[in-house]
């Protein structure tokens, strides 16, 4: 929502309950909130220390020196950016309050919790203190390659002295790894048919997340679907949970399609909510890949899928 706009709002309080329940279905819609791991932010960001190597230790006599170690130190800070939606209701909606707060619960969680992935995963970066992973290596699971593209993915992050331990995958990876079969036919990542589902890939929980899918743009962007990680080494913070604005005179404007359009909530009997959460994330990146499959300009952006020989 672009700012300067003249919006006469009151701030309200939800009750506390409404409140931490807005804020557990931010974290339960978000994919990268599941996986790492959550610190409390300040207002003023934190430092967050991050080893660079771990100390060594030696084998000494009995009165033998011992060895000293020092293990390589640096800081990263985590600063807390604001993410916010604005959602308009009719006044008769608003007359029963509970309605309301049953609706924020459910439209605003997948909101918030949609952005924050879509900017973990390959989005630009709200501010310098703010890790994505747009610039981590990539692996092709497309078409044949889906089984290898995966060990792939696991071998450079062991690499980088991490261990692969979940993924989170768009709704076209899971077409692309539910197609792969082995030598027989027979699927390589559901224990069957009937459970249509993809709790773990190569042992590694996996999550579902729209926020995952990023459409390539031609044979040298190909789409991303997915990532998989270390997820110990990727940390989130909040500050105060989900703050909650309310207005009846306000003049929204947003777009539709390339047009500017508004909304005056006096003039149309109209409430707007706004909602906003001041968040943090950071993670070293280099133990993190992309999973992408090939741009096909025959099918559009979602590239091709199919079994692997694996």
């Amino acid at each position: 929502m672009p700012s300067g706009i003249p919006t006469n709002r009151t701030n309200i309080d939800l009750p506390a309950d409404v409140s931490q329940e807005i804020l557990q279905k931010t974290q339960e819609a978000s994919a990268v909130m599941q996986l790492a791991r959550q610190i409390d932010l300040p207002g003023r960001g934190v430092e967050i220390p991050v080893i660079l190597s771990d100390p060594s230790a030696d084998w000494v006599s009995e009165t033998g020196v011992k060895p000293v170690s020092n293990p390589g130190l640096d800081k990263k800070i985590m600063t807390a950016y604001k993410l916010a939606v604005i959602v308009p209701f009719s006044k008769e909606f608003v007359r029963d309050s509970k309605r309301l707060y049953d609706e924020l619960v459910k439209r605003l969680p997948a909101a918030l919790g949609k952005k924050f992935d879509s900017t973990v995963f390959h989005g630009s970066a709200p501010g310098s203190n703010f890790d994505t992973f747009a610039a981590c290596t990539a692996q092709n699971i497309g078409g044949t390659n889906t089984y290898d593209g995966l060990v792939a993915a696991d071998v450079d992050i062991a690499d980088h002295d991490g261990i692969l331990n979940g993924y989170a995958i768009s709704p076209k990876a899971r077409g692309t790894l539910l197609s792969a079969k082995d030598g027989e036919g027979r699927p390589l990542f559901i224990n069957s048919v009937a459970e249509g589902a993809i709790p773990m890939i190569l042992g590694a929980k996996t999550l579902q997340s729209k926020a995952a899918y990023k459409a390539g743009t031609g044979e040298s962007v190909p789409n991303v679907v997915g990532v998989a990680g270390d997820w110990s080494m990727a940390l989130y913070g909040t500050v105060e949970g989900v703050q909650i604005g309310i207005s009846e005179e306000a003049t929204l404007t947003y777009e539709d399609n390339g047009e500017t359009k508004t909304i005056n909530l006096f003039q149309q009997n109209m409430v707007a909510v706004r909602a906003e959460i001041e968040v943090g994330f950071r993670a070293d990146t280099s133990v993190f890949n992309l999973l992408t499959t090939p741009y096909s300009a025959v099918t559009g952006a979602t590239g091709a899928t199919g079994s692997t020989g694996a």
